[in-house]
């Protein structure tokens, strides 16, 4: 879980960095741009159910920030 997290980050970035680019190239009527980013948004939807996933079979806890006054 240590490397997978952040490789679907860079994913993610990658992928609003090349809608960047066609909405650039293409004065955003491409249709590679709509593609990116429907990719980027599937992309952040697997991340996070898999960080939920994850947190449920205790392959990851939570840890940091405490609530309450003790």
């Amino acid at each position: 879980m240590k490397w997978i997290i952040p490789v679907v980050l860079l994913m993610i970035v990658a992928s609003l960095g090349s809608a960047l680019f066609y909405m650039m190239r293409g004065r955003g009527n491409s249709s590679k741009m709509v593609h990116s980013l429907m990719l980027r948004i599937g992309l952040s939807l697997v991340l996070f159910l898999g960080i939920l996933a994850a947190h449920y079979f205790g392959l990851i806890e939570a840890s940091g920030i405490k609530v309450g006054s003790n």
